[in-house]
């Protein structure tokens, strides 16, 4: 059992850890801190669902049902275009608005930026982010649900594994962000922030829709 629930948490992690549209989301809300507990909360429940869904055997019919994917491909890459867009242009029309470090009797403290995105929003962005990626369907439905297939009884001790590493690893990123705020004081680095953020977001729309045309 241990073992398993060692190796799901592993590959669990693996497959969550690298740099994608999520997670520059999770690290950006993390950074202003706006409605961090809820970006997390929805990142790590949403992964929770798609890791059931693969133990389930979910994952072979995702895969018997191409058009299903190819709908998905489509949705998350003109939902990640626009998004980046977004991101252009706070790039290139900076608010103003930045985390400011100030001592205060010697201790450092980072006073929080006025809030500009409402929880709604944040929630409705995560989801996007999350369930129109078809990669999230091919990693962490069908490649966790293939791999826990081979721990028999025990897969549902392995999608525990991988489940938790969600959980820690967005816990971490989401508000251990906060501590890149000495970096991120003042509007040019934010600039240059969002400026990254577009080219992911139009990389991965790319990387979506290229198998199309060269498959």
């Amino acid at each position: 059992m241990l073992s398993s629930l060692t190796a799901g948490f592993g590959l669990g992690l693996s497959l969550i850890v690298a740099i994608g549209a999520q997670n520059l989301f999770v690290l950006r809300q993390g950074v202003r801190r706006e409605h961090v507990l809820a970006v997390v909360a929805v990142c790590a429940v949403s992964d929770a669902v798609l890791i059931a869904l693969g133990i389930s055997g979910i994952g072979a019919i995702v895969t018997a049902v191409p058009w299903l994917l190819d709908v998905v491909r489509w949705t998350g890459a003109a939902f990640l275009t626009g998004y980046g867009v977004v991101a252009a242009r706070r790039a290139l029309r900076p608010s103003g608005a930045a985390l400011r470090v100030e001592d205060e009797g010697g201790v450092a403290t980072t006073t929080t930026m006025t809030a500009t995105t409402t929880r709604t929003a944040a929630v409705l962005t995560c989801l996007a982010l999350t369930w129109l990626n078809p990669h999230v369907y091919l990693d962490t439905v069908f490649l966790l649900g293939s791999v826990a297939a081979t721990h028999g009884d025990a897969r549902a001790v392995f999608g525990a594994g991988a489940a938790t590493a969600s959980v820690v690893w967005f816990v971490a990123l989401g508000f251990g962000a906060r501590f890149l705020g000495r970096w991120l004081d003042s509007p040019r680095a934010w600039a240059v922030l969002d400026g990254a953020i577009a080219l992911v977001m139009w990389g991965l729309a790319f990387s979506l829709v290229l198998p199309v045309f060269t498959g």
